[in-house]
């Protein structure tokens, strides 16, 4: 495992890969709405989308530990990993429970980046948080599967190669228990043909997402990941790690604020004085440093439990929410610094602050993992 020196090194080295795309280079793609398409071709050179996959399949074999340093720094220049980050941990669902087959078919290629695994389709109209309650149905067909339904908030799908899906493969109602029934599927977009449609949902900020629409699509059964019926706790599996890398995107983002707000209000001078000489300026900075700081502890226990092999529930969903709320403390706290520039877009303040507000809600609200906190770990009763 990589010490902190090591990290430190990475740290350094994810800066001056990124310092290409500035601020500029990311205002151009959010008000052109586009895909970042030579960001995420840098990093897919440098193997830094690889960082999880074992080195027998031609990755880095890094840990949560180290892939959660790539991401934050991302985020940290101003930029946003969330053109590519579901590479990163996607393929963990593959890695874990895929047959040797599947992984020896899709995990090197993956590692090279000549096939990229962007999208995860499980959120459903109807079902929202509530995985257990998806329709969208999978049936058996001799060697194949036969998949029809439709799914929501699928980012990437439109430049992704693969798609990680999961759908039900035993009707509601006809399984013991609720989260049984549900199973994974890696559906190669390539030969989906017209089984597998979308539209782009406009958002907020540029952020690929889309309505997806499965209409007779035939996987191969090899494409089963895993067992029949247990897809939902190899999505839970996975989990763990999407939250520590989303706080850590978060804490990106947080620094990113406190940075910019401090340097700016040890600048700006109103009435014959720098701003930041004002408490009502300089405090909410240093208290969202603070919170920032806090999230980021948490995250790196959370890291450390899981690439120990540990359990680290509980630390990975309250990394996720006091990173989330951490960031958007810290860019309210620039948005008093900078005034009214800050709504200028050549500031990046406005942009940075549209894109951290969807950490609070995806890809989980903070209030499932409350409830989660509430209930797995406090022992009070079920909330929902």
């Amino acid at each position: 495992m990589p010490n902190e020196q090591e990290r430190q090194v990475l740290r350094e080295e994810v800066r001056r890969a990124v310092e290409a795309f500035d601020g500029a280079y990311w205002r151009e793609v959010d008000r052109a709405a586009a895909y970042p398409e030579a960001f995420v071709e840098r990093l897919t050179e440098l193997g830094y989308l690889a960082a999880l996959v074992p080195p027998e399949y031609g990755g880095a074999g890094l840990g949560i530990g180290e892939a959660s340093v790539i991401l934050e720094e991302i985020h940290r220049s101003g930029g946003n990993a969330a053109a590519c980050h579901a590479q990163m941990y996607t393929m963990g669902t593959v890695l874990r429970h895929g047959s040797e087959e599947l992984k020896a078919r899709y995990l090197p290629d993956i590692a090279k980046g000549t096939l990229r695994l962007q999208a995860f389709g499980v959120t459903e109209p109807d079902a929202g948080s509530d995985t257990t309650r998806i329709s969208t149905r999978a049936t058996r067909v001799g060697d194949e599967y036969v998949i029809n339904g439709q799914k929501t908030f699928i980012s990437r799908v439109e430049f992704s190669d693969l798609l990680l899906l999961l759908a039900r493969s035993t009707p509601a109602g006809e399984s013991e228990h609720r989260t049984d029934g549900l199973s994974v599927f890696l559906v190669d977009l390539r030969e989906a043909g017209e089984g597998v449609t979308w539209q782009r949902i406009p958002l907020m900020f540029n952020h690929h997402s889309y309505q997806v629409f499965l209409t007779d699509l035939h996987v191969p059964a090899s494409g089963l990941v895993g067992e029949e019926g247990k897809g939902f706790r190899y999505i839970i599996d996975g989990w763990n790690a999407e939250r520590c890398l989303i706080a850590s995107e978060a804490i990106g983002d947080g620094r990113f604020f406190v940075n910019r707000a401090a340097a700016y209000a040890s600048t700006r001078q109103v009435f014959g004085r720098m701003i930041g000489e004002n408490q009502g300026v300089q405090f909410p900075i240093a208290a969202a440093h603070a919170e920032v700081e806090a999230a980021a502890l948490m995250r790196d226990r959370a890291a450390e439990l899981f690439d120990a092999g540990r359990p680290c529930g509980p630390e990975a969903n309250m990394a996720k929410l006091l990173a989330s709320r951490a960031s958007r403390q810290a860019g309210e706290a620039a948005v008093t610094a900078f005034g009214g520039s800050a709504f200028m877009v050549e500031n990046d303040i406005e942009r940075k602050l549209r894109e951290t507000n969807l950490f609070e809600v995806a890809p989980v609200s903070n209030n499932l993992v409350l409830a989660y906190l509430g209930q797995n770990v406090l022992g009070m009763p079920r909330s929902y």
